[in-house]
């Protein structure tokens, strides 16, 4: 199986690209992208579908044959503020130039043709706590399944404050059985702030035949091509992560671990 944890290349430019081939999986694709004023973007969307999440700072856009001017508002993803977003489907081509130091994220999948290039944020987008005690987290929805807005992309942003526990209890979705459970592969993008912190995530399966445990630290991306995928933020350091998430039907049906499923019925 490809290594789960995934550092970044560098701290400027395109840090990371995670694709169908290299994750060794059929759906999902993931770029990030660290701007310095004046630097450019740009990519054709080709068969997929992409969502760029403009994680903090600002960048001039055009996609889809259109301009969409500046776009952007927070500065620091911690300020928890409604990220802007925009979906260009597939067969169009985008290009971003920052115009502040700028984190950019390009989240893929199987484009179908369904859709219209479109802002997705920061309107609509709402941030939500979930979550109980120290499992509280704080959720901006910002393409998943109530919005009718991609063909294969499920896209979230979840703050998870220190000392807490997120995407807990564990679950998965490894199993293409609608309703009871969809088949959705699934990336996570960390940050921590303060910034030299670190997370925990593990990884695996009910039958041991895959568990990964991984210190996660800023910038980092975590593949979970299946299997339980619950992450922590030691005290002291809070942790958000953009979850981008794409398989055979845009639905999100999991199933907890029957070990800690107790904590979800309580807690219900």
């Amino acid at each position: 199986m490809p290594d789960l944890l995934r550092h970044p290349t560098g701290i400027r430019g395109k840090v990371h690209e995670i694709t169908p081939a290299n994750a060794g999986w059929g759906y999902v694709g993931f770029t990030l992208y660290r701007l310095e004023p004046g630097d450019v973007a740009e990519e054709a969307t080709g068969e997929t579908e992409v969502i760029l999440v403009l994680v903090e700072g600002k960048a001039r856009v055009q996609a889809a044959g259109q301009d969409w001017g500046e776009m952007g508002a927070r500065m620091d993803v911690f300020e928890k503020t409604p990220p802007h977003c925009l979906y260009v489907p597939n067969g169009q081509s985008w290009r971003a130039v920052a115009t502040t130091p700028c984190t950019l994220a390009v989240c893929k999948a199987p484009g179908k043709g369904g859709h219209k290039a479109r802002r997705l944020g920061p309107e609509g987008i709402e941030l939500t706590p979930r979550g109980k005690g120290t499992n509280t987290r704080h959720v901006n929805n910002i393409a998943m399944e109530g919005r009718e807005v991609a063909d294969s992309l499920l896209v979230t942003e979840v703050f998870t404050p220190a000392g807490h526990w997120s995407s807990y209890p564990s679950h998965r979705h490894d199993e293409d059985d609608f309703p009871r459970m969809t088949y959705l592969e699934e990336t996570y993008y960390h940050r921590l702030n303060p910034a030299q912190g670190f997370g925990i995530q593990r990884v695996y399966t009910e039958d041991g035949a895959l568990d990964q445990t991984m210190a996660v630290k800023n910038h980092d991306v975590v593949l979970v091509p299946k299997g339980h995928h619950p992450c922590g933020a030691p005290y002291g350091y809070e942790m958000y992560y953009l979850n981008v998430m794409a398989g055979p039907i845009r639905k999100w049906r999991f199933q907890n671990d029957p070990d800690h499923d107790w904590i979800a019925q309580r807690d219900a």
